[in-house]
């Protein structure tokens, strides 16, 4: 095993400290251009720094998931996913994503969905809360699956919370267990709603099932490969993985941005600020060692992960602030991190 890194762990976070700087000036300058007043420069200001904690504390659980799926991939797909991947998760999930929901909802093209941003943001948002049904359906239900396959496997030998945990473990040599948890549960609360929201929302879990499956399958197939390419097919099976995962995680933070404010600029600016720190902290995680440190600190990122595919369920229906969910996994992840210094007094 390689030895933990001794840079200072401020050192890791410089990048995201630039970003921030960078991207409050650029609210100021938006703010400006909005408002025309100091007290709108200030206001843009303040739900910039509001989106950027709330982005921070729903995905510091992602970036544990991503350090530990990233200490698996050689350094050249670390490189890629901490380059290419970041870009597809600010640019891509942040900017490009809520765009090509109102392009699709609305049947424009994609330069009348940045004026409709742009002039129209009430109408804007509207849009992008007539999608929370096929979104939160499509997130929680692969973020279901990404927490259950993680409990429910086989090779588990860390368990934070034994009882619970020792007994989906036993129960993992069933085959397809897993799969068959997740349809129940999806058919289930699509039953609770009303016919037409309970089949757009049983639809689009499907396919977020599907998408955890094929992306697994790639990533197995490709990990079986041994030699030459192989190995950088391997990297493409975890990057696609990771990528899907970050995904689902943004989905519930940019949908939920829209309860703060309805321009889309102000949101990618902020929700890009949270990003870069998750990547900061993604490779923190990774080069000091820090789950092999704190054991019990991937369990506690699993438990939020699931907690967080429950109320992206629970946002078809009632809006849950996102400050209560951020709350709820720093808890836990908080929780098991002093479960993890016990263990290490304990056993040195």
């Amino acid at each position: 095993m390689a030895e933990p890194c001794s840079k200072p762990a401020l050192r890791y976070f410089t990048l995201a400290f630039a970003v921030t700087a960078g991207g409050l000036i650029l609210s100021l300058v938006l703010g400006w251009s909005i408002f025309g007043t100091v007290a709108g420069m200030l206001n843009v200001l303040f739900i910039t720094t509001v989106l950027s904690v709330l982005e921070i504390s729903l995905s510091f659980d992602n970036a544990i998931v991503n350090a530990n799926k990233l200490r698996e991939m050689t350094a050249v797909w670390q490189r890629r996913f901490l380059t290419w991947g970041i870009l597809i998760a600010v640019f891509g999930m942040r900017i490009i994503f809520p765009l090509a929901v109102v392009c699709i909802a609305a049947k424009i093209g994609p330069w009348a969905a940045v004026e409709l941003a742009w002039a129209h943001p009430d109408r804007y948002a509207e849009i992008m809360d007539g999608a929370r049904v096929p979104i939160s359906a499509f997130g929680g239900t692969f973020l279901l699956m990404v927490a259950l396959s993680y409990f429910f496997d086989p090779e588990k030998t860390v368990h934070w919370l034994p009882g619970v945990e020792r007994m989906m473990c036993r129960m993992s040599g069933a085959k397809l267990l897993v799969v068959t948890i997740v349809i129940g549960v999806i058919t289930l609360v699509s039953n609770l709603f009303d016919p037409v929201t309970g089949r757009a929302f049983l639809q689009s879990a499907i396919w977020g099932l599907l998408t955890f499956l094929l992306v697994d399958v790639l990533g197995h197939y490709l990990d079986a490969q041994k030699a030459g390419r192989a190995i950088g097919q391997a990297g493409l099976g975890a990057f696609l993985y990771l990528e899907v995962l970050d995904a689902s995680f943004s989905f519930d933070g940019v949908i939920g941005a829209f309860a703060l404010t309805q321009n889309l600029f102000i949101i990618a600016i902020g929700l890009g600020i949270g990003a870069m720190y998750v990547r900061s902290m993604t490779v923190m995680l990774v080069e000091k060692g820090t789950l092999n440190e704190y054991r019990y600190l991937e369990n506690g990122a699993f438990w939020s992960i699931l907690v967080l595919a429950v109320v992206m369920f629970l946002h078809v229906e009632f809006h849950v602030p996102e400050a209560v969910t951020g709350l709820i996994g720093a808890a836990l992840i908080g929780a098991s991190f002093v479960a993890s210094l016990r263990d290490r007094k304990l056993h040195g």
